[in-house]
């Protein structure tokens, strides 16, 4: 088991968290998942529970810095220690995207900005206190393609990724020397999350195409011809979340099925 008795919090274990969290687990994390809705966090203890699996849940806002720290500390107090930070945090679309960058409204265009990188920044400094203590552990992110790449209509979801993207970075540079780890993922887009698929479907809306034709369109992107799905994210959750790859720190691993060359 590449995990076995790591102590992991995952944050927003809903969609791509749900399928982090299970893989996590199948390789012998003991889970403390936080969520600031609790009924899609349980329904992932529930099966992981079921399944043999080791994992505690909390209702945790993931803005809220105060209620961020409590929790850490009581994993402290139960675990012992935390080994893995995991932030899968998410926000509606509904007026995010879909609209173009000159007719989009301020607000809505900061929003992803400063929700992302607000929740990057406090889960990770926060973990990162502990990590320091013990000299080890990895914080984890989530970001996508347009942290690289200009795709249109994607309002401040962009900027939003970078900046979680330079996040990892600058963590990385100031951390690695106490043992931390701070690595990234960046997929394309998973069409069995459905955050995505609420995502596809403004873009289609908004290109006056079915959600259908939208996909087929994205997925003609990438390399493979198809998109991943959240099963496969989190295998390469896993391995970076794992010791076999240590050398892999201050990155982003590009896991778009070639969307986006690097």
């Amino acid at each position: 088991m590449l995990l076995k008795d790591k102590v992991a919090v995952i944050y927003g274990a809903g969609a791509v968290g749900g399928a982090v969290a299970r893989a996590f687990a199948r390789e012998g994390a003991k889970l403390f998942l936080a969520g600031h809705n609790l009924t899609p966090i349980q329904a992932v203890a529930k099966g992981i529970v079921s399944a043999g699996g080791d994992v505690d849940v909390a209702e945790v806002d993931a803005l809220d810095e105060q209620a961020i720290d409590t929790h850490l500390q009581a994993v402290i107090d139960k675990a012992g220690r935390v080994d893995i930070s995991f932030n899968a945090v998410g926000i509606r679309n509904t007026k995010l995207q879909g609209v173009p960058l000159a007719e989009l409204d301020v607000e809505q265009f900061a929003l992803p900005i400063m929700t992302y990188a607000k929740s990057y920044f406090l889960t990770s400094r926060l973990a990162s206190r502990r990590m320091v203590a013990q000299k080890s552990g990895v914080i984890m992110t989530v970001t996508s393609i347009p942290s690289r790449t200009g795709i249109p209509l994607m309002g401040g979801v962009g900027p939003a990724m970078a900046a979680v993207e330079a996040i990892t970075r600058g963590l990385s540079a100031e951390l690695a020397p106490y043992g931390i780890r701070v690595v990234g993922l960046r997929p394309q887009g998973m069409p069995d999350s459905g955050t995505i698929e609420e995502v596809f479907s403004l873009h289609a809306k908004a290109h006056g195409i079915t959600r259908e034709q939208f996909h087929e369109e994205i997925a003609r992107r990438a390399h493979t011809g198809k998109l991943s799905s959240t099963q496969e994210t989190a295998n390469v959750a896993v391995l970076m979340a794992s010791d076999a790859v240590k050398p892999m720190a201050g990155t982003t691993v590009n896991i778009s099925m070639g969307s986006l060359d690097d």
